[in-house]
C-alpha cells in the first residue's frame, strides 16, 4: 500500500470543520482525532478499492546491443488480463548507470488490452545492465491511496566498447593499401608473395620480368609482389589488478580495449587472422577462428561484460593459452601495464619462452604526467616525485623487455591505439610479419 499526495490534502482540509465544531462547543482534540480517523479509514478503503495490478502481465523485446555513450530504448508491452481497469504509474527498475528516467511513466490499462511502453536509456557503463522487474502502483478510486505490485521480468542490454579509435583507421588503411601494391611501386624482397602479373612499363625493375610469362604473351610481362598474408595477430590483454588502475577518464582496460579493436580491424583489412585473448588467472574471453565482416562484431561482444579483476596475472598460464590458440603466431601484442620492476618480476620471467618462437609487441597505458605548479608546495613536489620514480621504473622495465626480445610501447589512452597500428604497418613494411 501507498499514500499520495491527496491524503495530506484532505486531512489539511479538515482543520475547517474542526474549527467550527470546536466553536460550537465540542472538544477540539476529540474532533480532530475523529477528522484523523475518517481520512485513515478512507484511505485505507480506497486502497482496497484498488484495481489488482498482478494481473498484468509483462512482455519484454529481445537483448539488444548499443555502443557505450549512445542513447538506447527499452520496449515493454503491459497487458491487463484482470476485469478492471488498471490506472496509476509503473517504473521500470533499471540499475542507475543505465541511464533509465527515476520519473514513473503513466497508466491507463483497461481490461483484455495492452499497451507498449518506450523506456529512453543512455547507459553510462560497458557490460550487461539490467532490469529484473517492474514496480506498477494502482491507484484507488479516490486517489487517496494504493496498492504498490512488484511483476519479475527480466530484461537486458548489452552495451559495448564505443571504439572511439575509429577514427585513426581510415589513413591508416590508406597506407595500408600503399604496402599492400596499389601504388605504381611493386618491388619483391622479404616479407613478399607473389601478387599478380602486369605489362612491363619503363622505368620497372628488370629483374621482375617473367620471361615464361613473356613467352607466352606478346608483351613483356612483369610479377607484382606484395606483404605476405595470411599471418596470425594474437591479441592478449591483461584483466589482472593492473588493468584496473584509472588513467585519464576510464580504467585501462578500456584502453587495452581500443586498442585491440584497432589493431584487429587494421589486421583484418590486411588479410591476416587475428586472435583474442583476455586473461588473468583465467580466460575471460577469447575470440579466434572469425574472419572478415563478423570479427569486429564478435570481439566488441566478447569484451562487453569482462571487468578488471583484482589478482595478479598467471603469465605461464597466459603464455601457455597464447601456444594453444596458434601453432606459429606472426606477431603477439601484449596489452598490459608492467611499469614497476618488482611486479613485473613474473612477466619478465616467462617472456623469454613467448618471444623465441613470435614477435611480441608489449603496449602499455600510461598517464599523462600534471602539469608543474609555478609555486610548487610540498604536495606537489612530492607528487612530481613519485611521477619520475613511476618513469624511471617504466624505462627500466621497458629495457627489460628489450633485452628478453620484445617491444616496449607505452603511451597514453588516446595515443596509443594509433601508436600500436603504425607499429604493426611498419613490421608489414619491414618484411618482419
Amino acid at each position: 500500500m501507498y499514500l499520495t499526495g491527496r491524503l495530506p490534502l484532505l486531512v489539511a482540509l479538515g482543520a475547517v470543520p474542526v474549527v467550527l465544531l470546536s466553536a460550537a462547543g465540542v472538544n477540539a482534540w476529540v474532533a480532530a482525532a475523529g477528522w484523523l480517523a475518517l481520512c485513515l479509514v478512507a484511505a485505507l478503503a480506497d486502497a482496497a478499492l484498488a484495481a489488482d495490478a498482478r494481473r498484468i502481465r509483462v512482455e519484454r523485446s529481445a537483448v539488444r546491443r548499443v555502443l557505450l555513450g549512445e542513447p538506447a530504448t527499452a520496449d515493454l508491452r503491459l497487458r491487463n488480463d484482470g476485469g478492471r481497469t488498471v490506472r496509476g504509474r509503473f517504473r521500470d527498475a533499471w540499475q542507475p548507470t543505465a541511464g533509465a528516467p527515476g520519473a514513473r511513466i503513466p497508466l491507463a490499462l483497461p481490461p483484455g488490452e495492452s499497451r507498449t511502453f518506450t523506456v529512453p536509456l543512455l547507459p553510462r557503463r560497458r557490460g550487461e545492465l539490467t532490469s529484473r522487474f517492474v514496480v506498477v502502483r494502482s491507484d484507488g478510486p479516490l486517489r487517496l491511496a494504493g496498492r504498490q505490485t512488484r511483476i519479475d521480468s527480466l530484461g537486458a542490454i548489452r552495451v559495448l566498447p564505443p571504439f572511439t579509435s575509429r577514427r585513426h583507421l581510415p589513413s591508416r588503411l590508406a597506407r595500408l593499401r600503399e604496402l599492400d601494391g596499389n601504388t605504381s611501386v611493386q618491388v619483391r624482397g622479404q616479407g613478399t608473395e607473389f601478387d599478380s602479373l602486369r605489362e612491363y612499363v619503363r622505368g620497372d625493375d628488370v629483374r621482375s620480368i617473367d620471361w615464361r610469362a613473356t613467352a607466352r604473351s606478346t608483351t613483356t610481362m612483369l610479377r607484382t609482389w606484395r606483404p605476405e598474408r595470411d599471418r596470425h595477430v594474437v591479441i592478449v590483454i591483461d584483466t589482472g589488478r593492473t588493468s584496473a588502475a584509472r588513467v585519464g577518464d576510464g580504467v585501462r582496460l578500456d584502453a587495452a580495449m581500443e586498442a585491440a579493436l584497432l589493431l584487429a580491424a587494421l589486421a583484418s583489412r590486411a588479410g591476416d587472422h587475428t586472435h583474442l585473448l583476455m586473461f588473468d588467472r583465467r580466460v575471460r574471453a577469447r575470440v579466434t577462428r572469425v574472419d572478415g565482416p563478423g570479427l569486429l562484431p564478435a570481439l566488441v561482444d566478447a569484451m562487453a561484460p569482462v571487468e578488471p579483476q583484482l589478482i595478479d596475472t598467471d603469465w605461464d598460464a597466459a603464455f601457455a593459452e597464447i601456444r594453444r590458440l596458434t601453432s606459429r603466431p606472426s606477431l603477439v601484442v601484449l596489452l598490459t601495464a608492467q611499469d614497476s620492476a618488482g611486479a613485473a618480476r613474473g612477466f619478465l620471467g616467462s617472456l623469454p619462452a613467448l618471444t623465441g618462437r613470435a614477435q611480441v609487441l608489449v603496449g602499455a597505458v600510461t598517464d599523462d604526467p600534471e602539469p608543474r605548479e609555478e609555486r610548487p608546495d610540498a604536495a606537489s613536489v612530492y607528487r612530481e616525485a613519485a611521477e619520475q620514480k613511476t618513469q624511471r621504473d617504466a624505462r627500466a622495465v621497458a629495457a627489460a623487455m628489450a633485452r628478453a626480445g620484445a617491444e616496449a610501447i607505452a603511451d597514453s589512452p588516446e595515443a596509443l591505439p594509433p601508436r600500436i597500428a603504425d607499429r604493426y604497418l611498419a613490421l608489414k613494411a619491414a618484411g618482419r610479419l
